[in-house]
Order: structure tokens, then C-alpha cells, then sequence
């Protein structure tokens, strides 16, 4: 959110659009491998809706054209689109990969957590730690 702000300010509405259509689509891919790799390794497992692997191996071929397309067309703007993802890697690290949180940490993210779903309404905030439970 504070690149997106910072892109904002500095550039006009057009670049953002690209940097975010290239962060898109880069994560529709992702995600679409992910389809493909759970359906190998976990074939058995319960799905609501199943779909014959050809549609998601067929997507991946249009995806991986036009990604390549847009990395040869425009490097400058998928450069910055992947600045922009790899911001959330010290996000990931600090709230995910890391176990043994101070619990003044813990308090600080359960209460940003718990703004942010208040400000958004996305989720009714529960009061209290998953770890205390």
C-alpha cells in the first residue's frame, strides 16, 4: 500500500495500471500453478469444483506468452511491478516465518490486524490471540 501511495504521488494513473496488470497476472499464474501441483501431489483430496487439467495447462501457456511479452516489451514496468510484490517479502518474514514473537510484537500485530479489519470491514475482529485459545 505505501509503494501504491508513493506511486501515486510521483506517477500518473496509467503506469500504475501496468505496474498492477503485470502484479496480476503474475499472480494468476502463480496461482494456476498451484491449481496444477495440489491436483499432482494431492489428487484425493475433496474439491467442490473439478475441472479436466486441460483449461488450467492451456491458461498457463496463454499466461506465460503474454508474461514474457510484457517482460520483453516493457522491462521497466515488470521491473517495478516485481519491486513492488517483493515488498511484502520483509512483511511475510515479520508476521509469518517468524514463530518466537516478542509478545510486544504479537500486540502490535493483532492490534493492526484488528484496525485494519475495522477500517475495511472485512472481518468481525475477535478479541484475544489463536494462540491463547
Amino acid at each position: 500500500c505505501l509503494a501504491t501511495l508513493i506511486i501515486m504521488l510521483v506517477g500518473d494513473t496509467y503506469t500504475l495500471i501496468n505496474y498492477v496488470s503485470f502484479i496480476n497476472y503474475l499472480c494468476y499464474g502463480v496461482t494456476i500453478i498451484g491449481l496444477i501441483v495440489l491436483r499432482w501431489k494431492k489428487p484425493k483430496i475433496f474439491r467442490p469444483i473439478k475441472v479436466n487439467l486441460l483449461i488450467p495447462i492451456t491458461y498457463l501457456a496463454f499466461w506465460a506468452f503474454l508474461l514474457i511479452f510484457s517482460l520483453y516489451s516493457e522491462p521497466i514496468v515488470c521491473g517495478v511491478g516485481l519491486i513492488i510484490i517483493s515488498t511484502g517479502v520483509p512483511v511475510f518474514f515479520l508476521g509469518v516465518y517468524w514463530r518466537n514473537k516478542p509478545k510486544c510484537v504479537n500486540r502490535l500485530i493483532e492490534s493492526m490486524t484488528c484496525w485494519g479489519q475495522k477500517l475495511c470491514f472485512v472481518v468481525y475482529p475477535q478479541c484475544g490471540s489463536a494462540e491463547e485459545e
